[in-house]
């Protein structure tokens, strides 16, 4: 259950169950927040899970777990990735150190089995797991100018400069911890964390004092991100070898072993992976998607916004060169810096870019296939694709 339920209502919300968790959708005109957000700043409130681990042992026994280095300092943190024995990733997260306790960001739905599987393998260590998901609210803040709005309403520091780097600070009455982001929607970013308890106080400063800021849901989220280049985890990542993502920023090839290290290790020995995500500029559906937006325009906010999830490709969608299947759509969307309906996709690593045709509704349907990101915002992704022999 979302923590600030009022405030989302009081702004239209409609909510979707995320892994579990009941999070904003939607604000009933996605897009149009989206240029909030790539314009101004815009704030979310995050759908995280979140783990604390305690204990003497705590920063070796999660760095034995993970495909990246646990920083061992108070106030700094690092992407990475739980990978099965096949190199699939099972989740990824952030971990940061909070002093006496690392406290792990993750996809709601993965919380419980994490717990479960680290709660196992403990041994003789001095550690300690805890589900601690209802004790914090977590709110980001995007957009060129959310470096600005942070500052007009951050009391004590200024605010963190390097990514996944963090301060403590307050916000009204409440404390609060400002994490720089790693800017997955490809814009200067935030993370806000603050107490359960405060964070009706918190939502409310961050949308209406010091500079505004546009609330924004998962829909928005998920188009933002698509324009970033930023795969995610219910999309992209799960399941997937991150080599045939190109998320080298959730790896690091000189720490120790850790489930899954022996075939990350051998893609990167052969030099590149079976596959590579790129970006598809849906051309053949483009005139569609901008009638029924017109024809909707002002539609209620609980109903399907704007009306175009049917005429995008869905999720699984084959992508076609000629008559030869080379790979499949993730996810789709409008991209709200420029209106124009695009899509990631995992095609053959030695797939051509340009013309290509997406299945539709049955149908085969124009698309050209481009190097990500769709736009260049205040920050780059640090997900961004990177790929061997200069494929990004």
């Amino acid at each position: 259950m979302t923590l600030v339920s009022g405030t989302h209502d009081a702004h239209g919300a409609a909510y979707r169950d995320r892994g579990g968790r009941e999070v904003v959708d939607h604000y009933g005109k996605p897009v149009r927040v989206g240029k909030a957000v790539r314009n101004v700043a815009g704030v979310i409130e995050m759908g995280y899970g979140v783990l604390a681990v305690r204990g003497s042992d705590r920063v070796e026994f999660v760095d034995n777990a993970v495909s990246n280095r646990v920083p061992a300092e108070d106030g700094e943190g690092t992407y990475a990735l739980l990978l099965d024995p096949q190199g699939g990733i099972e989740t990824d997260m952030y971990v940061y150190n909070a002093d006496e306790r690392l406290l792990v960001f993750l996809p709601p739905e993965r919380v419980e089995s994490v717990a479960a599987d680290w709660a196992e393998n403990v041994f003789i260590q001095d550690v300690a797991i805890d589900d601690v998901s209802d004790e914090f609210g977590v709110f980001g803040v995007h957009g060129p100018k959310s470096t600005e709005k942070v500052a007009s309403v951050l009391g004590g520091p200024g605010a963190p400069e390097g990514p996944l780097s963090f301060v403590r600070g307050s916000m009204v009455d409440a404390g609060v911890t400002v994490i720089a982001t790693d800017a997955p929607l490809g814009e200067e970013g935030y993370e806000i964390v603050c107490a359960a308890a405060d964070a009706g106080d918190v939502f409310d400063t961050l949308i209406n004092r010091g500079l505004n800021a546009a609330p924004f849901g998962y829909r928005t989220w998920d188009a933002l991100a698509t324009e970033a280049g930023t795969p995610l985890f219910e999309y992209e990542l799960a399941g997937t070898v991150p080599n045939v993502l190109g998320l080298r920023n959730a790896l690091d090839f000189e720490k120790g072993c850790y489930v899954g290290q022996e075939v990350v290790s051998r893609v990167e020995n052969q030099g590149r992976p079976s596959r590579r995500l790129v970006g598809l500029e849906l051309d053949g559906v483009a005139e569609a998607v901008d009638g029924v937006a017109e024809a909707v325009d002002g539609v209620d906010p609980n109903a399907d916004p704007q009306g175009i999830d049917a005429a995008l490709p869905a999720s699984g969608a084959a992508v076609f060169d000629g008559d030869e299947a080379i790979g499949e759509v993730t996810r789709a969307a409008v991209g709200p810096a420029t209106d124009v309906p695009v899509a990631l996709a995992l095609v053959g690593f030695d797939a051509a870019l340009g013309e290509v045709a997406v299945r539709v509704d049955g149908e085969e349907s124009p698309a050209t296939a481009v190097d990500l990101p769709f736009v260049d915002g205040s920050a780059r992704s640090a997900r961004l694709p990177t790929y061997p022999e200069g494929r990004a």
